[in-house]
């Protein structure tokens, strides 16, 4: 992307709802807590649309599996223009999803990145199963189990009986670590202060997301 049309992006943006990585992650953080109490925020959706035109500044960034039961913007109680979402089965870091988080933060200005897991989730169930059993997958489903694998491996040499959620937990774990040290522009953003990056788990049952 060339210089000038980034900057135009940027000069474009419409005010942001939080301006440092602290208080974005307690925005992400109260909007869970009113949708788990089903106290959510009542909304024009209408509203805003022409503003929106203009531009975005969203103030964080969700790295999410693409599992229908999880939608970013409903679990953190948010607005349209508010998050800027990448979505991947298992929802680990590919080349693509992270020159979009870059673009998000360097050009759009978040100032959190979760990445977020969640209970059953297939794409980590179906990753152990293919390392215990070494099962044949169809099409192009193996590569993302392969591309998965360095997440989710370490919990299968954890002890406990719930491999399932271990997995969940590695694998945000070890894909935080990777958005840490991705250089040049995330990595810096972060010993700048500029960003922070978190993971998180969405509970299907109850709607709760937990930091890990």
């Amino acid at each position: 992307m060339a210089t000038a049309p980034l900057a135009e992006v940027a000069r474009a943006q419409p005010a942001r709802a939080a301006d440092t990585p602290d208080a974005a992650l307690k925005l992400l953080l109260d909007g869970n807590a009113r949708y788990v109490s089903n106290q959510m925020n009542e909304r024009d959706f209408s509203a805003g649309r022409a503003a929106r035109t203009l531009g975005q500044a969203p103030f964080a960034a969700i790295l999410g599996c693409a599992d229908s039961r999880v939608a970013p913007e409903l679990a953190f109680d948010q607005a349209p223009g508010d998050l800027f979402v990448v979505r991947v089965a298992g929802n680990f870091m590919t080349p693509d999803g992270l020159a979009s988080l870059e673009y998000g933060a360097a050009v759009l200005g978040t100032k959190v990145i979760m990445v977020l897991g969640h209970t059953n989730c297939g794409a980590i169930n179906a990753t152990v199963a293919a390392l215990q059993k070494g099962n044949d997958l169809p099409g192009h489903i193996g590569d993302l189990v392969r591309a998965m694998k360095p997440g989710v491996e370490p919990a299968l040499k954890q002890p406990g009986d719930d491999l399932a959620q271990r997995a969940v937990l590695a694998n945000v774990r070890y894909n935080v670590q990777r958005l840490l040290e991705a250089k040049p522009i995330l990595a810096d953003m972060v010993a700048a202060k500029k960003l922070s990056v978190v993971g998180g788990v969405y509970d299907l049952a109850t709607g709760k997301v937990a930091r890990v």
